[in-house]
């Protein structure tokens, strides 16, 4: 515990550690008190995968078995109606969703192979590629848990602390270590947080989930502006290349933007730095409510030059030295298409919608990175793919190969901006679909816009939580759901629209009461799209647009 223990507590206790108290002040800080989420692994492979679903307590069935990627699975047939109103158990089914950490997107071919086949033996063939450079699975049970992590952990995969109040899996760029244009390469920063201090008891019990990004890519690939801890490329007059520090940013419903510290951090120091933030968090963070538990509430009342006196004075007993801000230039972030390499070699970047592929799929990607490159893939923070090191003359053969797997390195504009959730297909906070929402809207406007060439976003999610950071998106389109004139249910989108990132990080307009049905998104955003052409001024974007545009050209 920090000097801070020492220091009269707060009026109302928000149930930070530093002011004293470790009480728990709710059932989920119960539970880790009680026992710490890593050790539900032993449970599961002794017990449970033995006496199957059945012998599952719920503390561990829906709190610790996230500290090893676990989620229970929605109970089929249950409707979006029904999300906020019954019991855990009512929707709970007899399967989970598992989560693969992948740091950095990184996946050799051995890797890639490994989680085709887990897909295919155990997961109904089920693979989506998530925002946070993770696979996940579905339909996974208990009974073959354990045979899973011996296979995922005989090619170097984990699960651990994929889920839960732990340091999520670290987002890394995509083409860390081959890009011409890189500033710095972060993946060793990457491995060093990883094998240090993923599954340490140390960090195993934070007030809620932890988000890092790292990146040494001038296209600042890794949304360094949502995530709790972000080192951002940057060249120091002085010192040279090395990292910018970001805190504290994060979506969900009360969406705020990582502060910059001002301070400049070299490779080999940003593991410290990163233990320092995250031990800000586990001391300081508010533990009393799990909706203000995230970083960002802390900051929220310190400020970005408190936090940063406390890290110094406090965690790293040494001061940071200052730094330049990196150029936000508004580049391209997802890396999709082919790029040339700084070894002379080529990436080639495909877009599957929103992420969603297939066990079969993944088995033929790894043959064709094996047959026509070195085998690397990567995944990245926008649910796309990358196979790494392809010769020159291998480049088309290759891109052919993926456009007949329905993966095209050049992609629809829509294809390439759409990014969406889980959804209510297996998720059991959504209230609506999402995947299967998103491919009809690509197809239906690919076939209305055939010619549209201009950026543009379109994030579905099934919920208020922003898993798809809708409030980033030039469409964001949030998932409810009201019953109709008959008493029937109806699927509807709250539209969100002009969020972005990069040069000018904006939140997402919210046209008032704009609310769209579901099968009326093809026809809403063909509109849109057709009078932000029309009325835009020379090149400017669709967020600058929407963000002045008449709320009747938005309806």
């Amino acid at each position: 515990m920090t000097q801070a223990a020492a220091r009269p507590k707060r009026t109302q206790a928000t149930g930070a550690w530093a002011d004293g108290d470790t009480t728990p002040l709710n059932h989920n800080e119960e539970l880790k008190q009680a026992d710490d989420g890593l050790n539900v692994r032993a449970r599961i492979e002794e017990i449970y995968s033995k006496e199957g679903f059945a012998s599952i307590p719920g503390d561990d069935l829906r709190g610790r078995m996230r500290w090893w990627g676990l989620y229970t699975q929605r109970k089929p047939g249950i409707d979006g109606g029904q999300t906020a109103t019954l019991a855990p158990e009512e929707l709970d089914d007899e399967f989970f969703m598992l989560r693969v950490r992948s740091d950095g997107g990184a996946l050799n071919n051995d890797q890639l192979r490994a989680i085709a086949g887990i897909s295919s033996d155990f997961a109904r063939d089920t693979a989506d590629i998530s925002d946070r450079q993770n696979i996940q699975l579905h339909w996974i049970r208990i009974e073959d848990v354990p045979e899973i992590w011996r296979r995922l952990e005989a090619v170097g995969l984990m699960t651990t602390e994929a889920c839960g109040d732990t340091p999520r899996t670290l987002l890394g760029s995509p083409v860390a270590g081959i890009a011409e244009a890189e500033l710095i390469d972060g993946s060793p920063a990457v491995e060093a947080i990883r094998d240090r201090y993923i599954g340490s008891p140390e960090f195993s019990n934070l007030p809620r989930k932890f988000k890092t990004a790292i990146s040494g890519s001038p296209s600042l690939d890794v949304a360094h502006e949502v995530n709790d801890v972000s080192f951002v490329g940057v060249v120091h007059p002085q010192h040279g290349p090395g990292f910018d520090l970001w805190v504290a940013g994060g979506l969900s419903t009360n969406p705020l933007f990582a502060q910059r510290l001002g301070a400049w951090v070299p490779l080999d120091e940003v593991p410290e730095v990163w233990e320092g933030v995250v031990s800000i968090f586990r001391d300081y963070g508010y533990r009393r409510l799990r909706n203000r538990a995230r970083l960002k509430f802390l900051m929220a009342e310190w400020g970005p030059e408190k936090f940063r006196h406390i890290l110094e004075t406090e965690y790293l007993k040494r001061p940071l030295a200052d730094g330049p801000a990196p150029d936000t230039a508004n580049l391209r972030r997802d890396h999709v298409g082919i790029h040339p390499q700084a070894d002379g070699r080529f990436w080639v970047g495909v877009a599957p919608i929103a992420g969603r592929v297939s066990g079969a799929k993944l088995t033929r990607i790894a043959d064709l990175a094996a047959t026509h490159a070195s085998g690397r893939v990567r995944l990245t923070p926008q649910q796309k793919l990358l196979v790494l090191d392809v010769p020159e003359d291998q480049v088309e053969d290759l891109v052919a190969a993926l456009d007949d797997l329905g993966l095209p390195a050049r992609p629809s504009e829509f294809r390439r901006g759409v990014l969406a959730c889980t959804g209510i297909e297996y998720c059991k906070l959504a209230l609506v679909e999402t995947k299967a929402r998103a491919h009809t809207i690509v197809a239906e406007l690919e076939k209305r816009l055939p010619d549209f060439d201009v950026p543009f976003s379109i994030h579905v999610n099934g919920c208020p939580n922003a898993c798809a950071r809708t409030q980033v998106a030039d469409v964001g389109l949030k998932g409810m759901v009201q019953k109709d004139a008959e008493g029937n249910l109806v699927e509807l989108f709250q539209v969100h629209l002009g969020g972005s990132l990069g040069a000018t990080p904006q939140l997402a307009r919210k046209t008032r009461a704009l609310k769209v049905p579901a099968e009326d998104l093809p026809d809403y955003i063909e509109r849109l799209a057709v009078t932000f052409l029309a009325k835009r001024d020379a090149d400017e974007s669709f967020a600058e647009w929407a963000h002045r545009a008449d709320e009747e050209d938005l309806r």
